[in-house]
C-alpha cells in the first residue's frame, strides 16, 4: 500500500502531525511519500491508495491560500482523501477551531471526519492522532478507493 502526506505548515505544528502519521503508516506497512505544499511540482495523487492533506487554519476559520492553490493544481477530487490539521481555539473559539479541516473534508466528500489538533500533537494528543489513523485504516481497509482521473 502506498500513501502520500501533503501538508502546509508555518509554525511546525501541522508538520509534526504529518511526521507522526508518517511514522504510524510505515509501522502499518505503507510506503509513504511526504510533500510540503508550496515546494516543488504537485505530485500525481492518482498513484496513491491513501492521500492525507494537512493544513493549519487561518484568519478566523479560513483555509490558507497555499492549500487552495494546491487543491486547484491537483485538478480533480480524489475519493481517497483524509484531512488533518492543527489550530488554536484562542483565535476564534471552538466554532472556528480548525475550520480549514472542516472545509476540506466537505470539499472532498470524505467519509472520515477530519483530525483536529490543538497546536502540537505532542503529549496526550498523540493518542488522538493514533486513534484517528486507526479509524482511517480500518474503515478504508479492503476497499479499492484509488481514484480515476477525469480528463
Amino acid at each position: 500500500m502506498k500513501a502520500i502526506i501533503c501538508f502546509l505548515s508555518y509554525s511546525g505544528n501541522t508538520e509534526e502531525v504529518a511526521e507522526l502519521l508518517q511514522k504510524q503508516l510505515i509501522e502499518n506497512d505503507y510506503a509513504v511519500d511526504m510533500y510540503m505544499i508550496g515546494y516543488g511540482l504537485v505530485p500525481d495523487l492518482s498513484v496513491y491508495d491513501k492521500v492525507f492533506l494537512g493544513t493549519f487554519t487561518w484568519d478566523r476559520g479560513s483555509t490558507p491560500d497555499e492549500m487552495k492553490d494546491f487543491v486547484r493544481e491537483v485538478g480533480y477530487k480524489p475519493n481517497n482523501v483524509f484531512v488533518f490539521g492543527s489550530g488554536d481555539t484562542q483565535f476564534g473559539g471552538d466554532d472556528l477551531f480548525c475550520g480549514a479541516v472542516d472545509k476540506l473534508v466537505k470539499f472532498f466528500n470524505s467519509d472520515i471526519r477530519g483530525l483536529k489538533i490543538e497546536q502540537s500533537p505532542r503529549g496526550s494528543q498523540e493518542k488522538i492522532v493514533t486513534t484517528w489513523l486507526e479509524g482511517v485504516l480500518k474503515n478504508a481497509k479492503g476497499k479499492n478507493i484509488r481514484p480515476e482521473k477525469s480528463e
